[in-house]
């Protein structure tokens, strides 16, 4: 007889979700949602990643100018993006009550962090505008890796939907999670990761 062991993640279609990251028992909130309107194109192999230390409270115009340098032309065309990422900053601060952190902007062709594993921070938000989203694993799944044997079920978060994973400074249970691979397909990813500035 097996044991379904219960589910690390709380999922919703409202954005109040990201809140059950401060439970013991949650190492994964996830607020489902659409994507963001964002045309492909305008992503050209010029676009540098972008990575900082910011506050709220400069947020917006450090976000501009990093864009700008990175060689995200006509800002105007990226509006609702920098919206968003103020938007999701904000809950993020809120719910770890702190005010300043990292931001990573990043374009993805590669096999970044294909691999499976646990952050080593308190809790990082991770959502992908363009492209597949981040991959993770149930806790019975979780067990097999260790193990060494390969997950019986790999889930992925949906284009637009953005999850906090909880990391191995807050919880012996940490959201185990990669990039997903494509390498071989020529597809692109645009992903936003915010940290906590206790990470490493």
């Amino acid at each position: 007889m097996t044991t379904t062991l219960a589910s690390i993640a709380q999922t919703s279609l409202d954005a109040d979700v990201l809140h059950a990251i401060r439970d013991d028992e949650c190492s994964l909130a996830i607020w489902r949602r659409q994507p963001l309107p964002l045309v492909e194109e305008r992503l050209g192999e010029a676009i540098q990643d972008i990575r900082f230390e910011t506050s709220l409270a400069t947020l917006g115009n450090d976000v501009r100018a990093a864009m700008l340098k990175a060689g995200y032309a006509k800002l105007g065309d990226w509006r609702n993006l920098i919206d968003d990422i103020g938007n999701l900053a904000t809950r993020y601060c809120d719910i770890l009550r702190m005010d300043r952190f990292e931001l990573r902007l990043e374009l993805v062709t590669g096999d970044a962090c294909r691999k499976f594993h646990a952050d080593f921070v308190t809790a990082r938000l991770i959502t992908t505008y363009l492209g597949e989203g981040t991959q993770w694993l149930e806790a019975d799944d979780a067990a097999r890796m260790a193990q060494g044997l390969e997950p019986r079920t790999i889930r992925t978060l949906s284009a637009g939907d953005v999850g906090i994973f909880k990391g191995k400074l807050a919880t012996k249970q940490p959201a185990i999670h990669r990039s997903p691979p494509i390498g071989s397909s020529g597809s692109k990813r645009l992903l936003l990761v915010l940290n906590p500035l206790d990470s490493e």
